[in-house]
């Protein structure tokens, strides 16, 4: 490891800089300086802990960060740091993620002034109650019901079905006193105008029972052990009455008389949505960074194969079919990363502009982040499941971190929209700016937003169908060729229209989501002098390049189904031109890779990985993590006697009666 950290050129802080901001990354290095020191937040025994001890570890940690914040008297941006580093998901997550920004975005005044400053101090714990048993992305069609009652100035929450019972919802099965509840509003004379939000106590603040009329528990453990420190739960409701302001009503509202007041805008309530979609870019990135930090460490230092003339087996990452999987899937963290912290500032400046009524930001934000959140959480599933392969059989290991990354990272494929129903409005998207744009030109080329100027390829006289004499190592012609990609796998949508084959809606939503990024990394590249310069300026030029470079080659079968890559002029194969491009830049980003992890600013508490360590001792680690496994407490088993004795000498028995 000392070998490779003296091969490469860029400087590591001065990464972690540009990826985390210079004030973030210092008030992060002092937050974990306390954090990794205090025994509550230990991670040594955490792989052989029931479920119950997994809780209720995460409830210790949970109320110690509080004191911390308290004690050190942390501000919000310190305290969401806080629990960023926190490297599991908490039953408290979503009071931060969902209950508290969407009582404060949607919220009447008069319900924020009376409960924002308890939400804020966790006087009350909150979740969000939307995904029922027989129902989840499928919003439109929740069962629960919320029955306006004029005379009492009332709403009546109820589970009219078992399908209605809310399911999945995180912090609910122990946790939560009180929720926000996706119903459908009724109105006094029977009209169902559809879901709405609604707060809800669920339990006592007195002794933390749950409240007459509502039945609460605990959904069960989850696969791979996924998220089992959360207690995600399930709740019925049986006729249980809430006054009338407790009503999110900041944007639709019920009159005491029983009108109903329309939103200013049909989908203002996305807001709450979306704020946890454009946050899933970055932490999906920061996710698939720590998955490549633990196996390029473990690929350096891991060595097979025959012995060289300094005696020693070859590094497994010098091997191409290992650099191949792992350099790709470090230049997707660098990209999402990136791309996260430019979407932060978007999701700000359409909230900025929401809360003075105008909406005009939201329809670009919603197709946007849908796309993205699909991307993102497709790909990094892929990638931290490529990354924990790539290790071999020690990557099985729980000791290894990667497993646990996966299982605590793969639900997000589903939470917040079903990426195959979300590839769905993707496209409707993307058809609509194409019916505006090219079938009725209503819009002009000057009138594309970011997440459709693709479309410019289809009406522009400047724009050739097919890209000539491709240059793939000039990030520009890579960025072209995905937006021409993208341009005519929404023409030949169009075109079909009502006779779509199977899988079109999944690649026409990845070609223009895989467009919307390209073209980001393509203004990356040419800011990269201003924000990082140097020799890290080079070395990010080459990885972002490569992360255009994979991303046109899992492509290839619509770049070259409708005809977008001319011959070259040499008469080679582009497709074979750029498998070798690809390798090229994998090549002389090889001595580079320990440096660009390095560069995440990982500790060895963050990562809790025995393959992963920094200074690359992974097979003393995994050893001495080994010797903490519980059933190495006593030489012999307790289940010898029971179960392995009476094994054994039947099979005695039976071999010596064998034998007469």
């Amino acid at each position: 490891m000392a070998q490779a950290r003296a091969s490469f050129s860029v400087d590591a802080l001065k990464l972690q800089v540009f990826l985390w901001g210079e004030r973030e990354w210092q008030v992060r290095q002092r937050i974990e300086s306390v954090l990794s020191k205090d025994p509550i937040f230990d991670k040594a025994s955490r792989s052989f802990l029931t479920r119950s001890e997994l809780y209720h570890r995460a409830l210790a940690m949970t109320n110690r960060l509080h004191e911390l914040l308290e004690l050190h008297n942390w501000s919000a941006e310190e305290a969401s740091i806080a629990f960023r580093l926190i490297d599991e998901p908490l039953p408290m997550q979503l009071h931060m993620a969902a209950f508290e920004p969407v009582i404060r975005t949607q919220g009447a005044p008069e319900l924020r002034q009376k409960f924002g400053e308890l939400i804020a101090q966790r006087g009350i714990l909150g979740c969000y109650l939307q995904t029922e048993l027989g129902h989840g992305t499928n919003v439109a069609s929740l069962e629960t019901t919320a029955t306006y009652i004029p005379e009492t100035r009332e709403f009546e929450i109820h589970s009219p079905t078992l399908t209605s019972s809310k399911w999945w919802i995180g912090a609910l099965g122990k946790t939560a006193t009180h929720g926000v509840v996706q119903a459908r509003l009724i109105l006094p004379s029977g009209k169902d105008v559809g879901p709405h939000l609604f707060f809800v106590q669920l339990r006592s603040l007195e002794d933390h029972k749950v409240l007459p009329g509502i039945t609460i528990g605990d959904i069960g453990p989850k696969a791979m052990g996924g998220y089992n420190a959360v207690d995600n739960g399930y709740a019925r409701f049986d006729h249980v009455r809430i006054p009338h302001e407790q009503m999110l009503s900041g944007f639709a509202s019920v009159t005491p008389d029983g009108q109903y007041v329309q939103p200013p805008h049909a989908k203002l309530s996305y807001g709450g949505m979306l704020y946890i979609r454009s946050s899933m870019v970055s932490s999906g990135g920061w996710t698939i960074a720590r998955g490549a930090t633990i196996a390029i460490r473990y690929a350096t230092v891991r060595r097979q194969g025959n012995r060289g003339a300094d005696g020693l087996e070859r590094q497994v990452i010098t091997y191409p079919s290992v650099y191949y999987r792992l350099l790709p899937v470090l230049a997707h963290a660098y990209v999402f990363v990136v791309l996260g912290h430019n979407l932060t500032k978007a999701f700000g400046e359409m909230t900025t502009r929401l809360a003075a009524g105008d909406t005009s930001l939201l329809a670009e934000m919603h197709a946007t982040t849908s796309g993205l959140k699909v991307l993102v959480s497709t790909t990094a599933a892929q990638d931290l499941e490529t990354a924990r392969r790539s290790m071999g059989g020690h990557g099985f290991s729980d000791f290894a971190g990667v497993g646990r990354l996966y299982a605590d990272y793969v639900p997000a494929a589903t939470y917040e929209g079903d990426n195959f129903v979300l590839d769905q409005q993707v496209v409707r998207a993307a058809l609509k700016a194409f019916d505006a744009v090219v079938t009725k030109k209503t819009r002009g080329v000057h009138e594309l937003t970011p997440s459709t100027a693709y479309l410019r390829h289809l009406v522009s006289s400047k724009s050739s169908p097919s890209t000539p004499s491709l240059k793939w190592h000039d990030p520009q012609s890579v960025v072209s060729l995905l937006e021409k990609r993208a341009a005519a796998t929404v023409q030949e949508r169009a075109k079909h229209l009502h006779d779509p084959d199977a899988s079109v809606d999944q690649r026409v939503s990845r070609a223009v989501t895989d467009a919307f990024v390209a073209a980001q990394v393509g203004d990356f590249v040419k800011s990269l002098e201003e924000t990082v310069g140097g020799k890290e300026a080079v070395v990010l030029r080459k990885l972002y390049n490569l992360h255009l470079l994979t991303t046109a080659e899992s492509g290839l079968v619509d770049i070259l189904s409708f005809g977008l890559l001319g011959p070259t002029t040499q008469g080679s194969d582009p497709t074979r031109d750029l498998r070798l491009a690809i390798k090229r830049h994998c090549e002389e980003l090889l001595p580079e890779s320990i440096g660009l992890s390095d560069g995440f600013g990982f500790s060895d508490w963050e990562l809790d990985s025995a393959l992963g360590v920094y200074d690359g001792n992974v097979y003393e680690s995994l050893w001495k993590r080994a010797q903490s496994e519980p059933l190495n407490a006593s030489e012999v088993t307790e289940g010898y006697k029971k179960y392995i004795k009476p094994m054994l000498e039947r099979g005695q028995r039976l071999a010596a009666r064998s034998k007469l």
